[in-house]
């Protein structure tokens, strides 16, 4: 299955493609405005250095075409880029189409895991809004959660479509959440990336000096983040070959099973366990976020 993409160019249904329409954009979230600037280049942007500017993008793009009129994030929460969020869905989505005869599955017939759903809760949103595709999210924090529930409850449509549930053991991702005869087409997943959180801040401040011009200023971290959003014990690498693991537990229960993985480096050690563990199915997805070039890692046992 080829289902790879040119660099820098968003998937095919991916309705983000052609940018953003600021005009529009503003037109959906008044508060936007505060935050259009002209650039160097006499385009229209915001600061993407700025927080608050990217939570009010974020609004704004959930209000003109998702019909999310009520959304917002926990202070400091990781603030999901929605292009490249979006990007996700419809590249999984392939993967299901890719067993229903190129169709791509919609409805409520679709059932979709969310590990580590935060409490922006963007993938179970967009999957529902862009497939109409059941979600149960699921975290290791009370209070994210709480937060989502409050989006659930205030979004028209999603109360029916969108459950969430608390991993109550940290060091588990699907025992303990996965009812004995629940079944997921999809697992979708961002995991940690960094190892530390000295490393988490070396990064943050490498790439926010890079966004601001102003090299005097103090780096904050424009997208947000929680501790375990952000990092945890052997970063990235350690945390899917733990999804790995843990999913040979549940494969009657689970159809694909994928990840973001931010590091390439990573890419080899994962497949060579897939491998060793016999996966029936492992797909590699490359797709991009901005100017940054990710890979979804996908496996069937």
């Amino acid at each position: 299955m080829d289902l790879k993409k040119k660099k820098n160019v968003l998937h095919p249904r991916n309705i983000h493609r052609s940018g953003y329409d600021f005009p529009k954009l503003g037109d959906a979230n008044p508060a936007l405005k505060d935050y259009i600037i002209e650039t160097s280049f006499g385009t229209v942007s915001i600061d993407f250095a700025n927080p608050k500017a990217v939570v009010e993008l974020n609004k704004a793009l959930l209000k003109a075409y998702y019909n999310v009129q009520n959304w917002s994030i926990l202070k400091n929460s990781l603030c999901p880029p929605i292009p490249s969020r979006a990007d996700y869905i419809h590249y999984v989505a392939d993967l299901l189409a890719a067993d229903n005869d190129g169709v791509v599955p919609t409805g409520s017939g679709i059932n979709v895991l969310d590990i580590g759903t935060g409490s922006s809760l963007i993938y179970p949103i967009l999957g529902d809004r862009i497939y109409d595709w059941n979600f149960l999210g699921t975290d290791i924090d009370i209070t994210v959660l709480n937060h989502a529930r409050s989006l659930i409850k205030t979004n028209s449509g999603l109360p029916k479509k969108i459950t969430v549930r608390l991993q109550e053991h940290k060091e588990r991702i699907f025992d303990g959440v996965l009812d004995k005869d629940a079944y997921f087409d999809l697992v979708i997943c961002n995991p940690p990336f960094y190892k530390s959180r000295e490393e988490n801040w070396q990064k943050t401040t490498k790439k926010f000096h890079n966004l601001n011009q102003d090299k005097e200023a103090l780096p904050v971290q424009n997208f947000g983040g929680y501790p375990n959003e952000l990092w945890c014990e052997g970063g990235e690498r350690k945390f899917v070959r733990d999804m790995i693991n843990e999913s040979m537990r549940f494969k009657k229960q689970l159809g694909w099973i994928t990840s973001l993985v931010s590091n390439k480096e990573n890419l080899k050690p994962l497949i060579a366990s897939l491998e060793y563990n016999k996966a029936s199915k492992i797909e590699i997805l490359n797709m991009t976020q901005g100017q940054k070039a990710i890979r979804i890692l996908a496996w069937k046992w």
